[in-house]
Order: structure tokens, then sequence, then C-alpha cells
């Protein structure tokens, strides 16, 4: 879908102006891309280090990928909370204990491949739960610690989108320096052969109509979908993070695990019914 609305914003720009009897090949002032690209460019390294251009690019490239979070990605979370719980329940916390330590390990995790594919998830659920295991913070205080937990990781997970946004804001004021640039030349031409001067003109509008389409067509989208795919990631951390809290809580797995799912986008979520057959089925096995 990125590829696709970009491409439908760049032939509706382009194909409006060739309808309209512009000549495309107008449109090719690679001074004025220099000037605008160039200067958004600059201005990502002047407030980030070079290895967030990195984590830029590839979140960006990560949007090529299909969602990891699907229907039947939830349902294995879910299944593999119920078992872990309803293994605790049984067992007693400490069983818990080596699990935890070493998950990609774990009997437990390795019902859940979605899991371990999600780092900052796995780390999340098993740093959190060997804080339960202590039994030394109650319920509480636990849903603190997993809320301020959660508010960082968000907060640094936004920042490529948000860097994203801000440079688009910026681009109508880059393209406006082009623009001006462009003038610059024009003035200089004045008195010498119009077709020239013409062209320059041109030239310099093409830097300003640049610039607000990089804004509004390709850098405030790509922030859009970055915003929207954090929150898909955030959905999922939060699921865990009820699930936990209703377990240190002493709830029943099942009730745990319905914690964990009235947290899901309704889109995805399964419903009770579907949730607790597989629950069962697995815990058959």
């Amino acid at each position: 879908m990125l590829i696709l609305g970009l491409l439908v914003v760049a032939f509706a720009v382009v194909g409006g102006f060739v309808i309209g009897g512009g000549n495309v090949f107008v449109l090719a002032q690679t001074a004025e891309i220099v000037v605008i690209c160039g200067a958004g460019l600059g201005s990502i390294l002047v407030s980030n280090p070079p290895s967030f251009l990195r984590r830029i690019m590839r979140e960006t490239l990560g949007l090529l990928k299909p969602s990891p979070y699907s229907k039947e990605g939830y349902i294995s979370l879910l299944k593999m909370l119920f078992y872990m719980f309803n293994h605790a329940r049984r067992d007693g916390l400490l069983v818990l204990e080596s699990h935890v330590e070493r998950p990609h390990e774990s009997e437990i995790f390795q019902r859940c491949p979605e899991l371990l594919a999600h780092p900052e998830a796995l780390a999340f659920l098993t740093d959190t739960t060997k804080v339960i295991l202590t039994g030394a913070i109650n319920s509480q205080d636990l849903m603190e610690m997993m809320e301020i937990d959660l508010e960082i990781f968000e907060h640094e997970l936004n920042r490529p989108a948000q860097v994203l946004e801000k440079t688009g804001e910026a681009m109508p004021g880059f393209g406006i320096v082009a623009a001006v640039l462009g003038v610059i030349i024009t003035m200089a031409s004045i008195g010498g052969d119009p077709r020239s001067i013409g062209q320059h003109i041109a030239a310099a509008l093409v830097g300003t109509m640049l610039g607000v389409l990089l804004c509004y067509g390709v850098f405030s989208p790509i922030a859009q979908a970055l915003y929207h795919r954090n929150k898909q990631t955030m959905q999922y951390l939060h699921s865990i993070r009820y699930a936990l809290f209703s377990f240190a809580r002493g709830e029943s797995p099942i009730t745990c695990v319905e914690f964990a799912r009235r947290n899901i986008d309704p889109e995805l979520r399964p419903s009770f019914s579907e949730m607790e057959s597989t629950v069962r089925q697995r815990l058959a096995a």
C-alpha cells in the first residue's frame, strides 16, 4: 500500500500536469531537487546522529513488509500466555524462572514464534515476569512500573516518525529557498534570451511545487504510516501488560488472557469463543 499510494500521488500530479498541456521534462529540474533534498537530509543530520538515519531508513523500508500483527498472531500469543499462567498456577511461580531466563530455549515461549521474533515484546514479558517472581511488588506498583516502561518505549519508538513529520513540515520552506535561488538566477539573466528567462522562472516554480508535494504527498503520509505501525506495536505490548497485571493479582488464567484479548483492535480481536476453544485445545495438547 505504501508503494501504491506514492505511485498514485506521482501519477496524479504528473498526469494532471501532462493533461493540462505541460511538458513533463520541465519538471526534471536537477538543481531544485538537489537543493530541497539536500537541505532536508542536512536538517536530519544536524538534529540526529548518522546512525539514526539508518534507523529511519530501516523502519521506512519495514513498511513494505506485511504487518506482523494479525489475528492468528494474537491467537498464538493468547494461547501461549494461557499455557504459561496455567503452568505457574499448577506447579508454582518458580517453575517459570528457567523459562524467562532463557526464553529462546523455553518450551513455553516456543509456542508463540511471533513473540520470539519480537525482541521488545519478549524482553517486556520476561523482565516483568521476573519482577513478579520476586514477590516483592504488589499489582498496582507493577502496573505503574509497566506504564513507565511502555511510555519510555513508545517515545523512542515514535522518534523516526516524528523526524519525518518535522522534515516534511520543513519541505515547503526548502522549496521556497529553491524558488528564491531560481529567481536570483532569473534576475541575473534579465537582458538575455527571453526563452532562457522563461526556463529559469519555470525552474523556480518547480522548486516551490516540489517542496509542497514532498511535504503532503511523501513525508507526511510515510510518517502517518509509521505512527500506525507503532500503534499496532504498542497495542501488542499493552495486551501483554494487562495479562501480566491480571496474573499478578492472582486471577485465573482464562481471566488473564481475556484482559489481553480486550486490548486487541476489534479488526484483529478473536471472539471469546475462539479464544476459549483454542486455549483449551492447546492446554489439552
